[in-house]
Formats: structure tokens, C-alpha cells, sequence
């Protein structure tokens, strides 16, 4: 509902928001969710419990029904040491799938998932939208294994259907009936899902988060320019779209949350009984991110760093408002100003690019970099520096940093602190703001290199742990055996040790 508070009328007309009434729902609402959303631990700390703790580090849990545990599967000990119990058949429904050399994140965490679980030697069928005409093919190291099997609409490029993508699933159901279907978000419709019983969707971000976002997006705004009409229009949008997810979620069967803090919301908020919300963070390839010291210094002198550099930061991603880059600028520009030898590495493209590049020499701008580049490029910077204004989600490049040993700075949001920097070992939080983001750049200039490679050798370890697709797979294996068969959900089981 497009809203226009400058329009004035003798008398107000009741049927419509106006801009005061709308945020006067926005704050009740938020303030509702805060309520809602609050750590059980902080309520109940007093009071012993059965339940399994609901924080990102648990104390150690002696087992039982893994529909019961609120806490992430991640932290599960699944060595994966022993061939699954029976070999599933699994149906997946997503609108991309990677077929180029630098694939995006969402679309990194899909490949990165099946083809994981097909190298345990499940068929995997995969219903995606056709590729774009001429897209380069994959590395060698993407080739699917032979057990994965990718399965394009009959539409044009990157159109996704999921009436069409329905269709070509019933045919192969055909063939043999799927044990398993699983969703990339909502890319199987609502419409559809309530008939699969054994369904789960994954979600990569909901219209509660993305709420927030418009929130701390408008609060980069300057006093004295005004809200924009698109501001209104959207903030009224993502109160009507959060209301309609509260009640069409409930079609979906399972739900995996990809963050601690998003499991809290689907069930303390969208009311979806907690025995159906399942918490798997996402993961990132083992082979491809790791401690690598000999890539840092080749790295640096390929991209034209100078050997005399202090400090060196990096980030990675679409050079866009909502990724938070309009505070970077601010913040590095008084920091360069004040260090003379300290530098900015910036993989990725957008329209921030050219502002960034006229910073001078302090800033290097690298483009897109391919998957094969990314491993080299964490390691050569001290510190990773994620200033995201988009809680939704959970950024894999903060995961990808901590495997390679790289500390990490990352804004203030339930699913960072709740699930990856979850101490404070690991670098550093921000709030939205620059004399925030440019306290956290002082302090970690102040620390020095070394010190940051403390912080980067404590990522790793506990990256991982938590943060490899092989465990990520497992996670999401256990979860389609217990789909199938109850028997299932029993932790632990022999095959588990």
C-alpha cells in the first residue's frame, strides 16, 4: 500500500495508515517481537530444565528426540565415519542453480549442500530454472557426481516456475517415489507444499528480517533528508508480508532455520510448533577455504600491495547501500586519513566500485573475484569486515574468512553474534553506524597484525567445527532419515560414532 504523508485534508481519512499510524504499529509490533524473541535463558535462569539449552554453545546433551533439540544440529557429534543407514532419494526444489565459475551465495550453498550429500551416495534430483544462453561452464572441481541430477526447466533463462517445476517432479516420482523433498526457501509454493508431508524448507531469510533491514537502512539516512516515498511503501509492504509468512508458513512440514536467532522467530513468532523447526547453519567447502600463509604474501604483491603495509582489511560481496558499503566509505576514509599505511581490499562489483576507487591507493578494488581466487584473498587480509545492514539470512563470507584463520568484523545482529561470532575472541561487533564501524577499524589498527592473527587462529578452530559442509551435510542427512522414518530421530544411533 503506497502511503504519501504529505498529503493533507481538512478531515483525515480513517481508512487509510498514515505515516504516524503505520509506525506507531511498527514499534507495538517490534516491541511484541523483542518480548517474543527474548533468550529463554534470560527469563529462566533460575529454573532447571530438561530441555536442551537453546544457545548457540549448549551444555553437552546425553541424546534423545532430535525433534526436541532448539539448539543447532552443527554442534551434533556426526562424524559421517560410517555409510548413511539406507540411501535416500531426494527431490530438491530451487530457482537457480550454479552453472558459472562464480556462482552467488545462495546459490554456493545449494551446490555446496547436495553436492555433499551425493558424494554419500544419495540421488540427488535437483529442479532448477534453465541457465542463462552461453554461460561459461563450471572449474573442474564443480562437475557434479554422478549421483546429483539436474533437472532445467522447459522456460526461458532463469524464469522459475514452480507449477512447471512441479511437473517435471511428478514425472520423475514416477520413476520412484522421493523420500525426501526439500525447498530452497519458497521456491516450492505454499499451495503445493501443504500436500508433502515429507517436505522441509530451508529458509535464507524471512519478512521479519527483512523488516529490520528497511529499519537500519532508513536510519543511515541524514537528518535533514526526507523519507522517501519508496520507504513508505515498502515499510508498509513488510508489515502485510510478515502477517501473510505467519500464516502460510504453517503449509511447510519441517523448517530448517539457517541462524539460532531465525529457529527463535519461526517459533516464538510465526508460532510454528517447535518440534517442526530445525536449526542447520549453512557451511562452506573444506577444500576450497583453510589457514594457507604462502597464498597471503603472493596474493598481496599480485594485487599491488606494498610489503610495508600495517594493516590490511578486506571485504567481499555486491558493492551495494544494503550491504552496508556507504558506511565503510565514511568510516575508512577518516581512518586512511589518520594511517597512512593502512589498506582496503574490496572483492566484488556495484555501484559503490568508483567511489571506493577514487579513495586513492589506500583502496584496491578487485572485481568479481572466481571461487579459485577467494581462498588466497582471505588470507591476505588481517581482518574481514562484514558491515551488512541485512540481517536476514547468514553471510557465508564471514564463514568462508574464520575457515581460512581470519579474524572477523561483523555489525551487531542477532544471527552474526547468535551463531558465528559467538565470541569475542573472534574480532569484533559493530552497531549500524560509522563512528561505530570506525571504532571497531581504530581498535583493531590499535591491536596490530599479530594479535589479529590470534584472533584468526581461534576462528578457525571453531569454524571448523561448525562451519564445513560435510558436517552441514550430515546435519541435513540426519534430518531427511528422521523425514523418513522415525526411528531415525533417535540420537545418538550406532551409524552417528
Amino acid at each position: 500500500m503506497a502511503l504519501n504523508p504529505i498529503t493533507r485534508s481538512k478531515k483525515p481519512n480513517t481508512s487509510m495508515p498514515t505515516l504516524t499510524h503505520l509506525l506507531s504499529l511498527l514499534f507495538i509490533f517490534l516491541l511484541l517481537f523483542i518480548l517474543f524473541h527474548s533468550p529463554p535463558s534470560s527469563l529462566t535462569s533460575s529454573c532447571s530444565s530438561s530441555s536442551p539449552s537453546t544457545t548457540t554453545n549448549p551444555k553437552p546433551w546425553s541424546g534423545g528426540d532430535l525433534r526436541d533439540v532448539t539448539f543447532s544440529w552443527n554442534t551434533l557429534k556426526l562424524t559421517g565415519e560410517k555409510p548413511p543407514p539406507v540411501l535416500l532419494k531426494i527431490a530438491v526444489f530451487s530457482r537457480k542453480w550454479p552453472v558459472s565459475t562464480a556462482p552467488g551465495g545462495m546459490e554456493r550453498h545449494a551446490m555446496t549442500l547436495h553436492y555433499a550429500l551425493a558424494r554419500r551416495n544419495h540421488q540427488v534430483h535437483v529442479f532448477t530454472s534453465a541457465p542463462p544462453p552461453g554461460d561459461p561452464a563450471p572449474d573442474d572441481n564443480l562437475y557434479p557426481p554422478p549421483s546429483l541430477h539436474v533437472h532445467h526447466l522447459p522456460s526461458p533463462p532463469g524464469q522459475w516456475k514452480s507449477d512447471v517445476a512441479w511437473e517435471l517432479f511428478d514425472a520423475e516420482s514416477a520413476r520412484g517415489v522421493f523420500d525426501v523433498v526439500h525447498s530452497e526457501s519458497v521456491a516450492l509454493f505454499h499451495r503445493q507444499a501443504r500436500n508433502v508431508p515429507n517436505l522441509a524448507v530451508s529458509w535464507h531469510g524471512i519478512s521479519l528480517e527483512a523488516l529490520h533491514s528497511g529499519i537500519y537502512q532508513d536510519l543511515t539516512r541524514s537528518p535533514d533528508e526526507p523519507i522517501s516515498p519508496a520507504f513508505n511503501k515498502s515499510l508498509a509492504q513488510s508489515i502485510y508480508k510478515v502477517l501473510d509468512e505467519i500464516r502460510f508458513f504453517h503449509s511447510y512440514q519441517h523448517h530448517v532455520a539457517i541462524s539460532d536467532s531465525s529457529g527463535e522467530m519461526l517459533r516464538d513468532v510465526y508460532q510454528i510448533p517447535p518440534g517442526r523447526v530445525h536449526v542447520i547453519l549453512n557451511g562452506v567447502d573444506e577444500e576450497n577455504f583453510g589457514p594457507d600463509q604462502s597464498l597471503a604474501g603472493s596474493f598481496r604483491a599480485e594485487i599491488g600491495l606494498p610489503s610495508s603495509a600495517k594493516m590490511v582489511f578486506g571485504v567481499a560481496g555486491r558493492l551495494v547501500k544494503d550491504k552496508g558499503y556507504p558506511l565503510l566509505y565514511e568510516a575508512f576514509s577518516k581512518l586512511a586519513a589518520r594511517h597512512r599505511d593502512v589498506y582496503l581490499v574490496i572483492a566484488g562489483t556495484g555501484p559503490w566500485a568508483k567511489r571506493f576507487e577514487d579513495l586513492g591507493g589506500n583502496v584496491v578494488v578487485l572485481g568479481a573475484l572466481p571461487p579459485t581466487k577467494l581462498k588466497a584473498f582471505y588470507n591476505s587480509v588481517d581482518l574481514f569486515v562484514n558491515p551488512t545492514l541485512r540481517p536476514q539470512g547468514l553471510d557465508l563470507t564471514l564463514m568462508e574468512a574464520m575457515e581460512c584463520g581470519t579474524a572477523v568484523a561483523a555489525t551487531r545482529f542477532p544471527s552474526i553474534k547468535g551463531s558465528i561470532v559467538v565470541d569475542d575472541e573472534y574480532g569484533y561487533m559493530f552497531s549500524p553506524n560509522v563512528e561505530s564501524l570506525l571504532g571497531v577499524l581504530e581498535k583493531a589498527v590499535a591491536e596490530g597484525a599479530g594479535r589479529l592473527s590470534e584472533r584468526g587462529r581461534a576462528c578457525r578452530n571453531y569454524a571448523a567445527g561448525m562451519f564445513g559442509a560435510r558436517k552441514m551435510a550430515l546435519a541435513y542427512e540426519r534430518l531427511f532419515l528422521c523425514i523418513k522414518d522415525e526411528m531415525y530421530c533417535r540420537y545418538p544411533l550406532d551409524f552417528d560414532q
